[in-house]
C-alpha cells in the first residue's frame, strides 16, 4: 500500500503558486529529465548530501518524494531508489503506522562527510613537492574495488598496482586505506619532488587532465545561461532549490573525479577554476531561497526539519 504524502497532521502540504522559472532553468530542467536512464538513486544522493544531511540527515519518504516530483522522478522510481541506498547501507528507516523515516547511517554519514569536504573545500593553493604513492601489494583482496575507491579519493593510476596522490598525506592515506576492502594489504610509499617537469609529467600520466577540463567547460557552458538569467532578479524557492540541487548533482559528478592537484601541476587556464567560481557564485545566489522551499516541503516524522547548520551556510566561502 502506498504512503499517503502527508504532514504531522496529516492534511496536505500547500504551495503557493510560484511564477514559471526562466527559460534557462528550464532548459535545464529538461536537459536532465531526458537523461536515459533517469538515475533516481544518484539525484536522491545530492539531495540528501547537500540539503538533508545539514538539516539533521533525516527525513520523511513523503518528503523526498515531493522533493524529487519536479526532477521527473516519479513516486515509484523515488521509492525503488530509497529502498536501494537503504540496501546498499546508505539509509536507515524509522516507521510511524504507514509513514516512514530515513536517515543516514553512520557509514553513509562518514561517506558523505568525505564527500563533502571535497565538494565544498578549498583548492591547495600551494604544494609542498611530494607524493603519496599506493602500491597493491600481492595478496591485495578485491583489488578492482580498491582500484575503483582509490580514483574516487582522487588518486592518479599510474600502473595497475601503482596510484599516487600529490595533496592527501600519508596520515591520511593510511587512514582511508584502513576502511576500504582489501587497503590493509597496500603499501603506502612516500617520494619526494623530481623537478617541475618530472612531476607534471607524473600527473599527465596519473590522470587524464584534458577529459577533465573538456567536463568543466560543458558545466561552465550548461550554468553561466542559468547564472545570467537570475542575477538582479528574485529567486523563487522552487526554482532555487532546482537550481541549487542540479548545480551541486553536476559539479559533484565532476569534482569528485578531480584529484585537486595543486597550480603547480595544472595548466595556467585551467577550466577547473573558472567552474569553481561559477558554481560558488550560483550556490551563494540560490541558498537561502532553496532553504525556504525545504522548510516548506519537507520535514521529519513528528517536527519540522531543523535550521541548516553553520557548515552549510559556509560552503564555497573559504577562498577568493
Amino acid at each position: 500500500m502506498s504512503e499517503p504524502i502527508l504532514c504531522h497532521n496529516s492534511k496536505p502540504m500547500k504551495h503557493k503558486a510560484s511564477a514559471p522559472p526562466p527559460a534557462a532553468v528550464r532548459t535545464l530542467l529538461r536537459h536532465f529529465r531526458r537523461q536515459r536512464p533517469l538515475r533516481g538513486g544518484s539525484l536522491l544522493i545530492t539531495i540528501f548530501g547537500d540539503a538533508i544531511a545539514p538539516r539533521g540527515g533525516a527525513v520523511t519518504l513523503g518528503s523526498l518524494i515531493r522533493l524529487a516530483a519536479p526532477f521527473g522522478l516519479t513516486e515509484r522510481l523515488v521509492r525503488t531508489s530509497v529502498a536501494r541506498l537503504a540496501s546498499d547501507g546508505w539509509l536507515a528507516a524509522r516507521r510511524r503506522g504507514r509513514r516512514s523515516e530515513y536517515r543516514l547511517t553512520r557509514g553513509g554519514a562518514e561517506r558523505f562527510a568525505e564527500a563533502t569536504r571535497r565538494i565544498y573545500a578549498a583548492q591547495p593553493h600551494g604544494w609542498i613537492g611530494s607524493w603519496t604513492l599506493v602500491l597493491l601489494a600481492p595478496p591485495t583482496r578485491r583489488p578492482r574495488e580498491l582500484r575503483r575507491e582509490l580514483r574516487w579519493l582522487g588518486f592518479g593510476q599510474l600502473t595497475p598496482v601503482l596510484f599516487a596522490h600529490p595533496a592527501c598525506t600519508r596520515r591520511r592515506a593510511a587512514r582511508w586505506l584502513q576502511a576500504l576492502p582489501g587497503g590493509r594489504d597496500a603499501l603506502l610509499l612516500p617520494l619526494g619532488s623530481g623537478g617541475a617537469g618530472v612531476d607534471r609529467e607524473l600527473a599527465s600520466r596519473g590522470w587524464d587532465l584534458g577529459l577533465q577540463a573538456r567536463r568543466y567547460l560543458r558545466f561552465i557552458a550548461r550554468f553561466a545561461p542559468v547564472a545570467a538569467a537570475l542575477t538582479g532578479r528574485a529567486v523563487a524557492p522552487q526554482t532555487a532549490f532546482l537550481v541549487r540541487t542540479l548545480l551541486i548533482h553536476e559539479y559533484r559528478k565532476i569534482h569528485l573525479t578531480d584529484p585537486q592537484l595543486p597550480p603547480a601541476l595544472l595548466p595556467a587556464d585551467w577550466a577547473g577554476r573558472a567552474a569553481y567560481r561559477l558554481c560558488r557564485a550560483l550556490y551563494a545566489r540560490t541558498f537561502s531561497a532553496a532553504e525556504s522551499h525545504l522548510s516548506a516541503s519537507a520535514r521529519r516524522l513528528n517536527r519540522p526539519l531543523p535550521p541548516a547548520n553553520g557548515a552549510a551556510r559556509g560552503r564555497f566561502r573559504d577562498r577568493a
